[in-house]
């Protein structure tokens, strides 16, 4: 049986919307925003997730735009969100996408894959003047890349039981098998500030062997907190299986959005020290500043919003 046959089987009886894509933004909504004043192009880009996972997508859009000014939020009271339902995270969502609105954010990246899936669509459409970018499990590009044309795509739980990845990979991968896993036990692993080790390469072996039993070449990480173990995923899984993700395509996406809209940060000074990151938390923030410290190799200080 094909993956696709497989994620069909798995597919809920009920249908939900998938979330829109950039390119399907109407042209009203594009027209509206260019009218923002030009005093916003100085405003600060908004970046939420679940917890610490989408520091990885933050450390790739500080990479391709030194210049912006950014605000990170993580909320790590109510994660993970792969338990969650899609509900629940879409209701977070809205929650923490207003907070960020409210600060004063030019455009808001929904840095967790679950996030993206199950609230996207929502977002767009309560907030239709703000621009959102989204992720997504980088399918097209692992087909282009594998040689077996056997894809491993390990995600959390909710990622991996959706619809909208189902449709990736009826979309890209048809005729290739496709396998896909939830790897909660990975995101635990990121908010604890665990990232290498004896023990942390157990449980990576043991959470990818679904994946790597099936032969495939090429593993997606599909949740954007797996990135910070890259170096324990690639080592536990071999020479001989690619490991791709989608950070570095989200900050191009971001950087073109950015561009198209006029919103660009003007490039007449270096703003990559921590000046230039203000970083919130739902949990414990001294726990969470640990983390952010460790995943992006500078110092933090993260401030706690109550809910």
């Amino acid at each position: 049986m094909t993956g696709n046959e497989q994620a069909r089987q798995a597919e809920p009886t009920g249908l939900q919307p998938r979330p829109a894509r950039d390119a399907e933004r109407s042209l009203q909504t594009l027209d509206r925003e260019k009218t923002d004043p030009q005093g916003k192009a100085e405003a600060p880009i908004g970046v939420f997730d679940s917890g610490a996972g989408g520091l990885t997508i933050l450390s790739a859009l500080r990479q391709e735009l030194p210049h912006e000014h950014y605000i990170y939020f993580g909320d790590t009271d109510r994660n993970p969100y792969g338990l969650r339902t899609d509900a629940e995270i879409t209701e977070f969502s809205l929650q923490i996408s207003r907070f960020l609105i409210e600060k004063g954010v030019k455009l808001i990246v929904v840095a967790c894959n679950t996030a993206t899936q199950a609230a996207l669509a929502t977002l767009r459409a309560n907030f239709p003047t703000t621009p959102f970018i989204g992720v997504v499990p980088a399918v097209k590009p692992a087909t282009r890349i594998t040689r077996k044309g056997r894809i491993g795509i390990a995600a959390t739980n909710q990622a991996a039981k959706a619809q909208y990845l189902r449709q990736l990979i009826d979309e890209f991968a048809e005729g290739m098998h496709a396998y896909a896993v939830g790897c909660p036990e990975l995101v635990t692993l990121v908010e604890q500030g665990r990232l290498d080790g004896a023990e942390v390469e157990e449980t990576i072996r043991q959470a990818m062997q679904p994946l790597t039993r099936e032969g495939v070449d090429v593993i997606v990480l599909g949740c954007t907190h797996f990135p910070a173990l890259r170096p324990a995923i690639e080592r536990v899984v071999g020479k001989q299986v690619q490991v791709i993700d989608s950070s570095s395509a989200i900050a191009r996406r971001t950087h073109a959005v950015l561009n198209t809209e006029g919103l660009l940060r003007p490039e007449n000074e270096e703003t990559r020290g921590c000046e230039a990151l203000e970083v919130w938390c739902s949990g414990d923030p001294v726990a969470f500043s640990a983390v952010a410290t460790k995943l992006l190799d500078y110092p933090v200080k993260a401030r706690q919003k109550h809910w």
